[in-house]
């Protein structure tokens, strides 16, 4: 299970993945870009004054000020070809790598750990005594969720939802572990 079914949540959860697709796609252009005008040497420039189409005046600024960087910086290594196409490969790997890899640091983690989430409390949902383990889950949430599953319930406070944990009344299990459940966003409120 990757996505949440509530709405809200999947939403947000759909627009994050695409936002890193994005963010990973154009790091992956401006790498090649980078890659390409480092590399092109002696070759003409393959459009007019170097502009590159579909990308602003801005960024095509930047992508050849980063191009003339390396340049300089390909004049001062040892001559030949095979190490400036090489130095040029290595700052375009680490133009990608660098903003890519700390996006997944953050983000990757994060995503896995719901999926894993989901997966065993959709798991534990089927059974009697997983049920009392999502209660307990959510009995031992902070106090104002405690307070909230409660004040959803007809007639019932938090010491009243622990009692009923206790005594394993099915109302009360039920109520707590569908409260678990979409507090992760497998069930619809």
């Amino acid at each position: 299970m990757w996505y949440a079914h509530q709405p809200g949540r999947r939403t947000r959860q759909i627009l994050g993945d695409g936002a890193v697709l994005l963010w990973t796609g154009g790091w992956a252009v401006a790498a090649v870009v980078t890659h390409r005008l480092n590399t092109a040497g002696d070759r003409p420039a393959p459009h007019p004054g170097g502009r590159l189409p579909l990308l602003g005046p801005r960024m095509n600024g930047t992508l050849h000020d980063v191009a003339l960087a390396s340049g300089r910086i390909a004049d001062a290594a040892p001559a030949g070809p095979a190490p400036a196409r090489t130095l040029a490969l290595f700052a375009a790997l680490a133009l990608f790598a660098v903003p890519v890899g700390l996006l997944l640091a953050v983000w990757l983690p994060r995503r896995l750990r719901w999926v894993r989430q989901a997966a065993a409390a959709r798991d534990l949902a089927t059974t009697e005594d997983g049920r009392e383990l999502l209660a307990l889950r959510t009995l031992l949430r902070p106090l104002d969720d405690v307070g909230r599953t409660a004040g959803a319930l007809p007639d019932s406070t938090p010491g009243s939802l622990a009692e009923g944990w206790r005594e394993g009344d099915p109302a009360t299990l039920d109520a707590l572990a569908e409260a678990e459940l979409v507090r992760l966003g497998l069930r619809t409120v």
